[in-house]
């Protein structure tokens, strides 16, 4: 695990329930801005026990794979979805 992987997994355990934020701002987060596809990388890798459901595309849109039960869980959490889009969690771009 590199160290920008470690800071990965720091940004997504700080991360509240309901929470949700874009691939972008984690890289930012974690102190690499514009590794947005490195953080997809890495959770579609090793997202196990992370809260890899909690990060979305900047547009708010589901990640590719797994939408469903990505869907599920932030359900459970609270987060409005409304066709495979979260639309009120996002800060303003």
């Amino acid at each position: 695990m590199t160290p920008f992987h470690a800071d990965v997994q720091e940004v997504l355990a700080d991360l509240g329930v309901g929470e949700v934020v874009s691939y972008g701002e984690v890289a930012r987060r974690a102190g690499r801005p514009g590794a947005a596809r490195a953080v997809g990388a890495f959770l579609s890798a090793h997202g196990g026990d992370l809260p890899w459901w909690r990060v979305v595309r900047a547009d708010g849109w589901l990640a590719a794979h797994k939408v469903q039960e990505q869907e599920r869980r932030l359900r459970a959490e609270g987060v409005d979805v409304v066709a495979g889009r979260v639309l009120d969690a996002l800060p303003p771009r």
